[in-house]
């Protein structure tokens, strides 16, 4: 199964697409949206035609004492958005201390500050769809 992963940011997607065995998260890029919601969701809509996509896996920010503050109920309405447009199962995966993941990562790889702030959305998009991959395989 072919997987799409997103890290929906405050003005970027950070976009993640799985092989078509479901086992591996790779990197495909980042939306510039600019809180305009309507035209993400045909874009993700393109996305999901062009590569063939069979589930959607949405990051989805707790915060660390397990409750959902303002950027969890903005996941869950842009999910919300993405059922009407597309008919593909839409998981949630709690994206908690992603984006310091995919920091470290960089970092580990000594990319340069200002390379890393032009990926790093991408990388946590990865790092989501990876955490949810690597449960999916422990669970099935």
């Amino acid at each position: 199964m072919k997987y799409l992963g997103l890290d929906l940011g405050s003005r970027t997607l950070g976009i993640a697409v799985s092989d078509v065995s479901g086992k591996f998260a790779f990197g495909y890029g980042i939306l510039h949206h600019n809180e305009e919601y309507d035209r993400l969701v045909n874009d993700i809509k393109n996305i999901v035609s062009e590569l063939s996509i069979e589930a959607i896996v949405l990051g989805f920010p707790k915060n660390m004492n397990n409750t959902i503050g303002p950027k969890g109920e903005l996941s869950l309405s842009f999910q919300k958005k993405l059922e009407e447009a597309v008919s593909l199962p839409i998981y949630l995966q709690d994206e908690r201390l992603s984006t310091k993941t995919a920091h470290d990562v960089l970092i580990a790889g000594n990319m340069s500050r200002k390379k890393r702030k032009k990926v790093v959305d991408s990388v946590a998009a990865v790092v989501i769809l990876q955490t949810f991959l690597d449960r999916s395989v422990k669970n099935g």
